[in-house]
């Protein structure tokens, strides 16, 4: 049995890896999105994360679709109690941006949806920087203090007012962000690598990073003459163009064979692995794709396997000052 692991300072204790609720009523319908859920939640899985956003910009859809779903399937098995749920607020097309009242209104629609009376986890989508942050967190603080959010978190933000949020929670004794959703897999470090990590790890923060699989890339379906069926496949496809793409599926394939495991549970255990990360998010479109996402959270690679991960995801010019 895989063990859970603490979220940063909450009491909330996860599965490693995320499942992500986006396909969910967008390139998933109800019918598979629910076998998906109840495939990941068979496996151990605890941990669903979704946005109200999810899935606006699909034609026909308005946001909120993700969630609509994942409330369903909670209600027809009974088990809300053992999910954990995550979703965002500040992308919904009717909630755009983090003032006080768009967060409120935002997070009882989100409610809503979910058909519950509270959100184990409330991320800030977006930072809104034409709102302060004391405004923010303030907001935050009031809805875990109604009982509506059990912890908040940030996403896509700046490591300034990373900090400058963090500062005013605690010197306000307010609800305090506990993890941060970046980006950040083999091929795309510097988005999380850097200033952001570093102040994350102080703060000790849990990062649940997404685009785990960049965007399907990494899940070593993508190579040269092949042509794969997918809504993504054109963001994916064009890490093969580059030097470093290349290398880290060479550096994938030679440790995927040696644990005879699937190229994405390498991909996803390197990235548990890394400083911060409690739960990588990945996401499945049927039954038949989730093995490979779930059965990360049970794979050791060794000290030297990682290295030559690391290695191989470095830019060039990286390992070059690096004397590599």
């Amino acid at each position: 049995m895989t063990s859970l692991r603490r979220l940063g300072t909450s009491d909330l204790h996860v599965f490693p890896l995320a499942l992500g609720g986006n396909v969910f009523g967008w390139s998933a319908d109800e019918a598979q999105s629910f076998a998906v859920l109840d495939a990941y939640a068979a496996a151990g899985g605890n941990f669903v994360d979704t946005a109200d956003v999810y899935s606006a910009w699909a034609e026909g859809n308005e946001g909120g679709e993700s969630e609509t779903v994942i409330g369903r399937w909670m209600a027809s098995r009974g088990n809300r109690s053992d999910v954990l749920v995550a979703t965002k607020v500040g992308a919904h097309p009717r909630f755009k941006g983090l003032s006080a009242t768009t967060i409120k209104a935002a997070a009882e629609e989100s409610l809503r949806r979910l058909g519950t009376d509270y959100i184990d986890l409330y991320y800030t989508h977006y930072d809104d920087e034409s709102v302060p942050v004391e405004e923010i967190v303030t907001a935050l603080d009031q809805l875990v203090k109604d009982g509506k959010v059990r912890a908040v978190a940030a996403s896509n933000i700046s490591p300034e007012r990373l900090r400058a949020s963090l500062d005013f929670a605690e010197a306000e004794g307010l609800a305090r962000y506990v993890a941060l959703q970046p980006h950040y897999n083999l091929v795309s470090r510097d988005t999380y690598e850097g200033p952001l990590l570093d102040t994350a790890e102080r703060a000790g923060l849990a990062s649940v990073p997404y685009f785990g699989l960049a965007s399907g890339f990494l899940t070593g379906k993508y190579r040269p003459g092949a042509t794969v069926a997918s809504v993504r496949a054109g963001t994916a496809a064009k890490h093969l163009e580059t030097e470093r793409g290349q290398k880290v599926l060479a550096a994938l394939d030679a440790v995927a064979e040696a644990h005879d495991a699937e190229v994405a549970a390498v991909a996803l255990a390197w990235l548990a692995s890394r400083p911060t990360v409690v739960a990588p998010i990945a996401s499945a479109r049927t039954v038949e794709q989730l093995p490979a996402l779930v059965d990360s959270a049970g794979l050791r690679l060794t000290d030297a396997e990682l290295a030559a991960l690391t290695a191989a995801s470095e830019t060039p010019a990286v390992s070059e000052a690096s004397g590599a």
